[in-house]
This record gives C-alpha cells, sequence and structure tokens, in this order.
C-alpha cells in the first residue's frame, strides 16, 4: 500500500449523524472511533457535549454540524449553532451553505453566509469545512461555490452531507481540488465505504473523509498491510 493504515485512520471523520442513533449508539460509535485513531467524529449538536467527554484523552477531534443537512437556516441562527457547539466542545465544524441561494446566483448571500461561520470558528481556533451538497449543482456552480468558500476563509471544501441523492465522486473531487489553492483541503462524503476508495478520495485530492465503516475500512487495511509485510520479507 502507498499509504499506512495510520494514514488512513487520519483521513477518517466518524461519522454518527444518523437521525435514528441512539445514545447507546453514540457511545460505541466513539469507541470505534478511540479504537481506530481516526482524525475526528462528526456528531449531531446535541451530541457534542457527550461526544466531548467520550473523546477526552484520546486525540479524537469532535466535529460538530452547521445548518444540517438542508443548509437553509438563516445565517444568524448557524452562527448560534456554531457558537453553541463550540462551547460544548467541538474543535472543527462542517457547515452546510444555502444551496438554494447558489443555485439562485445569490454569490453575496453565500459568502457572507460562510464567512459569518468562518469569523466565530477562526476566532476559538476551530477549523471550519464547508458542504456544497455537489448533487444539486452543474460544475460551474461546484467551482463558484469552492473559491466563495475560500474567500470566506473556509478550511475545507466537502463535497456532501451524505443525506441526499449523490456523495463523492472522484471527478467532483478533482474539480474541487484544481478550484482551491493549496491552502483549502477537500472532504469527501458519502460513499467511502471500502478501502480502495478510501484510496481513491486521496488520490484525486482528499485528505479527509467521512464513513460510517470505519471498522471494516480499518480492518481491511491492518489485513492488507499484514499481508503485504508477509509477501516481503
Amino acid at each position: 500500500m502507498d499509504y499506512s493504515c495510520e494514514d488512513i485512520a487520519k483521513m477518517i471523520d466518524h461519522s454518527l449523524l444518523r437521525p435514528e442513533l441512539t445514545d447507546e449508539d453514540i457511545v460505541a460509535g466513539c469507541e470505534v472511533a478511540r479504537k481506530y485513531q481516526v482524525a475526528a467524529v462528526c456528531c449531531r449538536p446535541s451530541d457534542v457535549s457527550r461526544v466531548k467527554e467520550l473523546l477526552q484523552g484520546s486525540g479524537v477531534k469532535v466535529d460538530a454540524v452547521v445548518g444540517f443537512p438542508h443548509g437553509s437556516h438563516k445565517t444568524k441562527t448557524k452562527v448560534f449553532e456554531a457558537e453553541e457547539a463550540i462551547k460544548d466542545g467541538a474543535e472543527e465544524l462542517d457547515m452546510v451553505i444555502h444551496i438554494g441561494k447558489l443555485r439562485s446566483r445569490d454569490f453575496d448571500y453565500v459568502r457572507n453566509d460562510i464567512k459569518a461561520i468562518a469569523d466565530v470558528a477562526h476566532s476559538h481556533g476551530v477549523i471550519l469545512k464547508v458542504i456544497l451538497e455537489n448533487c444539486y449543482l452543474d460544475d460551474e456552480l461546484k467551482e463558484i461555490g469552492c473559491k466563495l468558500a475560500e474567500e470566506a476563509g473556509a478550511d475545507f471544501v466537502k463535497t456532501s452531507t451524505g443525506f441526499s441523492p449523490g456523495g463523492a465522486t472522484i471527478e467532483d473531487l478533482k474539480l474541487m481540488r484544481q478550484a482551491t489553492s493549496p491552502r483549502v483541503q477537500i472532504k469527501a462524503a458519502g460513499g467511502v465505504r471500502s478501502l480502495d476508495m478510501a484510496f481513491k478520495v486521496r488520490e484525486a485530492g482528499a485528505t479527509r473523509f467521512g464513513a460510517t465503516r470505519t471498522a471494516d475500512i480499518m480492518e481491511e487495511c491492518y489485513q492488507r498491510e499484514k499481508q503485504e509485510k508477509k509477501g516481503c520479507c
């Protein structure tokens, strides 16, 4: 493999966002994140303080969603949500843009909406990832969305929420990488369910990806790494 299992783990934002997840599911998900030492746990706003407690001392970051999943909240609502998440312990935020405003070509609205959250995040040393929800956009708007996010101060641009009709594609990841400067990182979400797909999104320019099948991906990685070590000795 070109990447170590540790490299792959540090690309993963373990996703705990499904609406039916119970308190027990949150505990189990955080145990998975601790076991494999992933980059972050991406969780629902109401779970941030609990996830922070469960991850204490692990080195795994707490990542909260903002304006999730449709992005159509008022900007001041997103600001409040971001402030509350940070107060509860979030170290990263994944916010959804106002998709309809981007499709309406109201670019000032989109830029200002992102900037309001970026300002809150960065004032607390928190990373901001901006979700475009690419399945609703043509290539021109994907590119414009990336540029607006960068102009507004985003640290990452992200393909999707994972709750829309389409998820990450290799073509979109390459487009997003080309549309942004090296300062901005790329996150894939929706459809990364295997180690081979993790390799593909990395090669396309993503440095993070959202996953619910973290354990499957990591166990496949360890098995393959073990086989390669046997083969070379």
